[in-house]
């Protein structure tokens, strides 16, 4: 299956891994392995059909920066990206595995050490003004200068013999005068030709200085200018912006647009007349006209919106796996085709037709459901009670010390990170809040009560109705909180056992740093929560996006329902002039498994828009079963409340149906901001209480990093330090291993890549893909209070 040259190939003295050969590699199309021709080349891993199409056909390629390598059998090994590129290839035999996996490892290490070393020679030069004249000038001067200090250490020393011979011609009377004043002459000379010497470097240095001093400053002066120019341009356009979305406010407000009595929405899909398409990196928000919004109430009443529905394909027809999504890649005739169906959606609510649009009998409508309405609110009220209650049975903090009123101009950092990766820039903590990211991801389980109404139901689209009010739920404190968690360091653990007051245990760790990933595991009475979380962030000058990868599942014991979906992007807007603020946009799709197999709801994220009719950071979806029938509808917002209702009738065409619904019931409902939270970056009181200190907890949990108790108590510039400090040690750390890693492959012998200490990663049960798990570990070791094995990573 391969040939002699699929060897490693490791050139001495550092140089790039190679190797080439014949392997097997799983396609889509004929849901089987196919032989195909790889080669592994400056940190890209390529493969072709045969060896002839090298120089013109290549079916696939993964960058190894941030790639990530599994091994599944003695024979089979899972290379990807993190994201939507995934490669399953077999080798003949263990050792030829294990071959393409030890290079594959160290091209690696070698494509991140360059990225690396990239990254610090640019930050180095920043200030720098890229000239080849400048560097020949400057080395001439250093030349010169160094002539003009080797003159002055003559003067010194011929001085000095100069000054005994006076003073031996003071003091000697044997000698005769006349040797005596040859002495001093020959002093003498010597001290008037060093200092000849000196003037004449001096002169030099001069001249080539000043005649280069002049076209310096003209030089600097320009790229001042031209930089401060476009610093101003760029300002000067967020400042417009800012003023006519603000106008556009105030026209909305006063003269509303008129209400069409026609049912006809605008829907900008890519490829359709109107729309500027732009690249996947550079999208941009588009607006779509939205109907039948009552401004009168606090949330939409019966109106139309659009669902996109996926629908993903192989080539021949073949529908994927139960979760709704592989992992693997191929090249054009064996990719996925991913089919989408746009729906135009119309909600009737059955009350209204009774009534004849009677708008009154809305409020009939909110008195039937207050009863499942308070029920939800009861148990967010109590929940929250519960957890601030100074005599439940931890006596928790409720608050954090104030933010320092540190004065930062965020542009002034940022402007020379346009168009990077974030995630792969070290920050200032100036951009930061006192929380990991491990920490931060436990406060997707604030409204963990969902879940424990969700898992007493027994119909499963009303279930599901419910899970998607969850998963609306984890973005409710985002609109406020603009501070970035820290990057939590490989290792580094979370744990947050809350099942006596909150229901809920927690325990997350960072097993991947290239690219950083989290594994979180999360568990309730009646239900199993897990995720693998990873993310790219670009800032783009005026906004700041971020792209979430990595799934989420959830598990119902009692009916064996299993769920999986993915968040969506997430919009930082404002980073240049005027308040921060953050958006939620894209397509959710929550898709059933298990005994939940077929069940899928879609729900739809709208960008914020200021020329929308509709209700901001509203969210509207459909619950479908596995007859692909509406069942339930979903509607709200992120940032306060989510609303469910039956569908009672479906009527229409499969383009634009409408669903008749019954009454509406609260399914979530946020609870208010402590007071003076904005004092403290905008936390909740459950994210007062995620770094608090506490006894027993694992060696390497995000409550023991020295950098982020030091901001949480204000002291920044310590903080700053020791943020440093701790990235130059896993940085150290890791490339002790790629050291270690090169002496065995030079010596032909595995070495172990790096294993997480509670999570494995595992083949997802119905798909190609791969997530960690918990290895059921952490919380007996607690017990034991046996920590070995911990890294020290602080």
């Amino acid at each position: 299956m391969a040939d002699a040259a699929a060897k490693p190939a490791v050139e001495k003295g550092g140089g790039d891994p190679e190797m080439k050969g014949w392997l097997l590699k799983w396609t889509n199309y004929i849901k089987g392995y196919q032989r195909r021709w790889f080669v592994l080349s400056k940190g890209v891993l390529s493969y072709y059909r045969n060896q002839s199409e090298i120089n013109h056909t290549c079916r696939g390629t993964i960058s190894l920066h941030g790639a990530l390598i599994h091994t599944v059998d003695s024979c089979t090994f899972v290379i990807s990206n993190g994201g939507t590129q995934t490669f399953h290839i077999k080798a003949a035999n263990e050792v030829e595995r294990q071959s393409w996996v030890t290079s594959l490892e160290l091209a690696k290490a070698k494509a991140i050490r360059a990225i690396e070393s990239e990254e610090e020679e640019e930050e180095e030069t920043a200030q720098v003004v890229p000239s080849q004249e400048i560097s020949t000038v400057v080395r001439d001067l250093t030349e010169r200068l160094e002539n003009m200090r080797t003159c002055y250490d003559l003067i010194t020393k011929h001085g000095a013999a100069l000054q005994r011979a006076l003073n031996d011609l003071e003091s000697n009377e044997e000698e005769s005068l006349a040797s005596r004043t040859k002495i001093v002459n020959e002093r003498a000379t010597l001290f008037r030709i060093t200092s000849n010497a000196m003037i004449n470097a001096g002169n030099d240095y001069l001249r080539s200085a000043e005649s280069q001093g002049h076209k310096w400053s003209k030089m600097l002066h320009h790229e001042r200018e031209q930089r401060q120019r476009l610093e101003e341009i760029i300002e000067q356009m967020a400042k417009q912006q800012s003023q006519m979305e603000q106008a556009a406010v105030f026209v909305r407000r006063n003269k509303p647009l008129p209400m069409s009595s026609s049912s006809t929405t605008v829907c900008m899909t890519p490829g359709a007349p109107g729309t500027n398409l732009t690249s996947d990196d550079e999208t941009e928000f588009y607006d779509a006209e939205e109907y039948g919004c009552d401004r009168t109430g606090d949330s939409p009443i019966d109106s139309t919106f659009i669902l996109k529905l996926n629908k993903r394909r192989s080539s021949s027809e073949d529908q994927v796996g139960s979760e709704g999504h592989t992992g693997s890649s191929s090249e054009s005739d064996e990719q996925r085709r991913t089919i989408q169906t746009v729906q135009q959606v119309c909600l009737v609510s059955a009350a209204r037709v009774a009534s004849g649009g009677d708008d009154n009998n809305g409020d009939k409508v909110d008195e039937a459901s207050k009863s499942q309405t308070d029920l939800v609110r009861r148990a967010s009220t109590a929940r929250a009670s519960k957890s601030g209650n100074k005599g439940a049975m931890v006596n928790r903090r409720t608050r954090v010390p104030d933010k320092p009123n540190h004065s930062v101009n965020l542009w002034s950092i940022m402007k020379n990170c346009i168009g990077k990766d974030l995630s792969k820039i070290p920050m200032p903590i100036n951009f930061n809040e006192p929380l990991s990211m491990l920490q931060r991801l436990a406060e997707d389980y604030e409204y963990s009560e969902v879940l424990d109404h969700a898992a007493t139901l027994t119909d499963e689209s009303e279930q599901l109705a419910y899970l998607a009010a969850f998963a609306v739920s984890t973005y409710a404190t985002t609109a406020v909180r603009t501070g970035k968690p820290f990057n939590p360091l490989l290792g580094e653990t979370y744990e947050c056992d809350r099942m006596d007051d909150l229901g809920f245990r927690y325990l997350a760790e960072q097993v991947s740093h290239h690219p950083p990933i989290a594994a979180l595991h999360c568990e309730g009475k009646q239900w199993v929560c897990w995720q693998e979380f990873s993310m790219t962030s670009k800032f783009r000058g005026k906004y700041l996006q971020v792209n979430p990868l990595g799934g989420a599942y959830i598990l119902f014991p009692k009916s064996g329902h299993r769920y999986s979906w993915r968040k969506v992007t997430t919009t930082v807007n404002n980073i240049i002039v005027g308040k921060i603020w953050v958006d939620q946009h894209g397509t959710m799709e929550i898709v059933g498994s298990n005994a939940a197999h077929g069940n899928k709801c879609i729900l739809n994220y709208k960008p914020y828009s200021y020329f929308s009719r509709e209700v901001q950071r509203s969210v509207k979806g459909v619950v479908l079963n596995r007859n692909n029938e509406a069942k339930w509808v979903v509607r709200g917002t992120w940032d306060d409340k989510i609303e469910i209702a039956p569908v009672l009738e479906t009527s229409g065409t499969a383009d634009n149906p409408t669903y008749t619904t019954g009454e509406y019931k609260v399914a979530w409902q946020c609870r208010p901001p402590p007071p003076d939270s904005e004092k403290y970056y905008n936390f909740t009181t459950l994210a007062c209480q995620l770094n608090e200190p506490e006894d027993g907890v694992a060696p390497t949990d995000s409550r023991n990093r020295p950098d982020q108790r030091l901001m949480e108590e204000g002291r920044w510039d310590e903080s700053n330090k020791e943020k440093v400090r701790l990235e130059d040690k896993q940085r150290t750390v890791r490339r002790a291993r790629e050291a270690e890693a090169e002496q065995a492959a030079a010596e032909g012998r595995p070495y172990p890549v790096y294993e997480p200490m509670w999570f494995k990663r595992e083949k997802v049960e119905g798909s190609d893909e791969f997530v960690h798990v918990t290895k059921n570990t952490y919380w007996a070791a607690k017990a034991a209070q046996n920590w070995n094995g911990c890294p020290d990573i602080y």
